[in-house]
């Protein structure tokens, strides 16, 4: 009995030093920044510094849409010599300014050239932030770039125009058709 606590009381001992020495990633995230939207587009990046293995990062780039409903399109890409360097992107998400997601991006490549793409369809007005997730693999530093692209979504009185329009066309070319045959 006297032997089974010691054998209990190391291997409770044992167990606590092993979580003790567990190494937690650092979150080496940039602060947010402003992405301006000039002409419907823009480019966002970020660099990382040496030293960096196992380390987090989950950067945001803020904009607005503020005149119309748009569409929005986004890539992002990082590329280093292998697998094995530099950073890997883990997630590309776009959230409205309270924080609540609308869609996450689709992974296109990965390895020494990650590629994630997103798309978000009618985006309202207000204000908006895309987010790159990842992590550093190595000991190198890593960077990675993207492009936005912002489309006008027309209103619904543009698409009763364009009908209306046909539909005049329509009947002008009935009535030249009718006319040449009398």
């Amino acid at each position: 009995m006297k032997h089974m606590k010691s054998l209990i009381a190391a291997a409770v001992l044992a167990t606590a030093s092993l979580g003790s020495t567990a190494a937690f990633a650092a979150d080496i995230s940039n602060n947010p920044q402003a992405l301006p939207v000039l002409d419907n587009t823009a480019n966002f990046g970020s660099s990382f510094l040496l030293n960096n293995q196992g380390n987090t990062f989950a950067d945001k780039f803020r904009f607005s849409v503020t005149r119309v409903d748009h569409d929005f399109d986004a890539i992002v890409s990082s590329i280093t010599r292998n697998a094995l360097t530099g950073l890997d992107i883990t997630g590309l998400s776009l959230f409205n300014s309270a924080g609540t997601l609308i869609t996450n991006g689709v992974q296109e490549s990965t390895g020494a050239v990650d590629i994630w793409s997103l798309r978000a369809d009618s985006l309202g007005l207000g204000n908006y932030y895309l987010q790159v997730s990842g992590k550093m693999v190595s000991g190198t530093g890593g960077s990675f770039g993207g492009t936005v692209m912002l489309a006008p979504v027309p209103e619904p009185e543009t698409y009763g125009m364009m009908l209306a329009g046909l539909g005049v066309v329509g009947f002008l070319a009935r009535r030249r058709k009718a006319a040449k045959q009398a």
